[in-house]
């Protein structure tokens, strides 16, 4: 056999592993592209399917959602997608003659445009027990333009005892005990609630019409003191051990010796 001409058997043997490495190799690599193929492949979601979705999430939330919740269902949607969406929405209902996207105590809300509650309410006129009276909503106006604010200081200002009125609005949720006044007897000190919000279609107390729209719109004369701006009180925490039941109290007795 000439010593340049190689031995068959040898070059096989020799070829053998090589081929076999080669072969592990690529199939460790195959792997390891399909795995970054098959992580590209996911598509972004398109602007219309991601409207409908936020549109439906909106409307079916039984509270207005928070752009914190609905990121967090859109969690494998990128966050600047979620809020174009959003934003897109919020013009769509812009055109829409019944129907808008409203920003209601920290969330979104699809509402009935407030021009038609006039004809919303003949929907529901049969439950009339349900709405408040002229006198709770008087209270509640003053609770909503100078709160913090005590059951005294409510009473002098409309000039009639208030704990009755009082009790209705902490069992509908509409205002909640927040703190004591620092005086003597540290009475309660009254605000509004995220409920309140909701029901008058507010972003914060700070979207409050003015008092005199408010006012005229409720059917009563505000009181000169209601006209002034509210000076912050200096307020004590509720009593340790928890917060006090927004139900529940009474409003009679708050004040203490």
């Amino acid at each position: 056999m000439n010593e340049h001409e190689e031995n068959p058997i040898d070059a096989e043997a020799t070829d053998a592993p090589a081929a076999a490495e080669g072969g592990e190799v690529t199939a460790e690599m195959a792997a390891i592209e399909a795995d970054a193929v098959g992580e590209g492949e996911k598509p972004r979601m398109d602007l219309a399917q991601l409207k409908a979705i936020v549109e439906a999430l909106v409307y079916a939330s039984p509270e207005p959602l928070t752009p914190k919740m609905l990121l967090k269902l859109l969690a494998d949607e990128p966050k600047e997608d979620v809020l174009a969406a959003v934003e897109a929405l919020k013009q769509d209902y812009d055109s829409r003659p019944g129907l808008h996207m409203a920003e209601v105590a920290g969330g979104y809300q699809i509402t009935t445009r407030p021009e038609l509650h006039d004809w919303v309410r003949r929907l529901f006129h049969e439950r009339t027990t349900q709405k408040l009276s002229v006198a709770a909503l008087e209270t509640l106006s003053v609770i909503a333009y100078k709160q913090p604010i005590t059951q005294a200081e409510i009473g002098e200002i409309r000039g009639v005892n208030a704990s009755g009125v009082l009790s209705t609005l902490l069992e509908r949720h509409l205002i909640k005990i927040v703190g004591r006044k620092n005086v003597i007897g540290r009475p309660f000190l009254y605000g509004t609630t995220k409920e309140f919000l909701i029901r008058f279609g507010l972003k914060d107390v700070n979207d409050l019409p003015k008092i005199e729209d408010m006012a005229q719109q409720l059917g009563f004369e505000p009181p000169p003191v209601l006209m002034e701006r509210a000076v912050p009180e200096e307020m004590l925490p509720l009593e340790e051990g928890g917060e006090e039941p927004e139900g529940g109290n009474d409003p009679a007795g708050d004040e203490q010796p």
